[in-house]
């Protein structure tokens, strides 16, 4: 069987030493080279010839993270990878998925395109915006669960009167599989937006009095839907009120929403790094570093990753 090499691109290293280290293999070294005018020229200074190669590469801004994971994928090709994997634990750009209105890219599927187009022949990643956007692809997508980090962290908290909330209507799906799993009751906030990133008004659907809340989302980005529902939740006669989000976006002024908000904690993970120079308190991060190294053990065995799904 042809050997493992793990390699990152640099915005993703912090999660990707982890990742090497549960699986048990040293990360492999690229070297990006770069011209006087930020042109990118990474290259591996290590053999690849018949490995099966996993190149880990979240693609959030700048667009420099996904044009450095094409590049590699094309160095791999080129020098003779066996099998490329690309491990894309927070997939870019996934919000326009579809075409919302006139005029407009689809630029999800447009990623999907690139990625098979530079020479990928698996893709994984975690938590999708939307579970369709699989379908983008002409190659295998393995789309990993974040809840099977989430799952049991809630039950150590050992909440008494649990439900779970989603912070819109799109995000009802993904709710109701935590619920179900914790045999617990289903709320919606259904939100309204006049354009992106702002909330115009916003309503509950269901009974959270005397209850702790947990609300579940894909990614956070500004923060100002999740605490506007934080806030509708607790006016509605909630106990306490925490979000469980897998991509930690957290732009503009997120920092200062959730430390103003009246959320008892924001859980997230490490698919996306966390800005240091504006930390909070109200975060607490668990790491994917585990569940991306169990799937990569399972598919270079050959082995079905089904069992890592927590449903199943």
């Amino acid at each position: 069987m042809s050997s493992v090499k793990i390699f990152s691109g640099k915005s993703t290293k912090y999660l990707a030493n982890s990742i090497a280290e549960s699986y048990g293999k040293p990360l492999g070294e690229v070297t990006l080279q770069e011209f006087s005018d930020g042109e990118m020229s990474p290259f591996f200074t290590e053999s690849v010839r018949g490995c099966d190669v996993f190149l880990i590469q979240s693609t959030f801004p700048p667009a420099d993270n996904f044009m450095e994971l094409l590049l590699m994928i094309d160095a791999a090709k080129r020098a003779s990878a066996k099998y490329v994997t690309v491990v894309v634990p927070y997939f870019g750009y996934a919000r326009q998925d579809r075409k919302d209105k006139p005029r407009v890219a689809i630029a999800a599927k447009m990623m999907a395109n690139l990625l098979s187009a530079a020479g990928a022949d698996r893709i994984m990643t975690c938590d999708l915006h939307a579970d369709q956007i699989q379908g983008f692809f002409d190659i295998p997508v393995d789309h990993l669960d974040g809840s099977a980090i989430f799952i049991p962290y809630l039950r150590s908290l050992n909440l008494k009167n649990i439900i779970f909330a989603s912070p819109d209507v799109g995000g009802v799906k993904r709710t109701r599989s935590f619920a179900k799993f914790f045999d617990a009751e289903l709320v919606v906030c259904d939100k309204h937006r006049e354009r992106a990133n702002e909330v115009a008004s916003m309503r509950l659907i269901g009974d959270v009095k005397g209850k702790d809340v947990v609300m579940i989302d894909d990614l956070i980005d500004t923060g100002g839907t999740m605490c506007k529902a934080a806030q509708l939740l607790k006016d509605n006669g909630a106990n306490s009120v925490r979000a469980v989000v897998t991509h930690p976006v957290l732009s503009g002024k997120a920092y200062e929403n959730i430390d103003q908000s009246i959320l008892e904690e924001l859980v997230v993970t490490d698919t996306l790094p966390l800005k240091k120079d504006k930390p909070s308190d109200k975060i607490k991060v668990l790491s994917v570093a585990d569940l991306f190294a169990k799937a990569i053990r399972k598919i270079h065995d050959h082995e079905s990753i089904s069992s890592l799904f927590i449903h199943s």
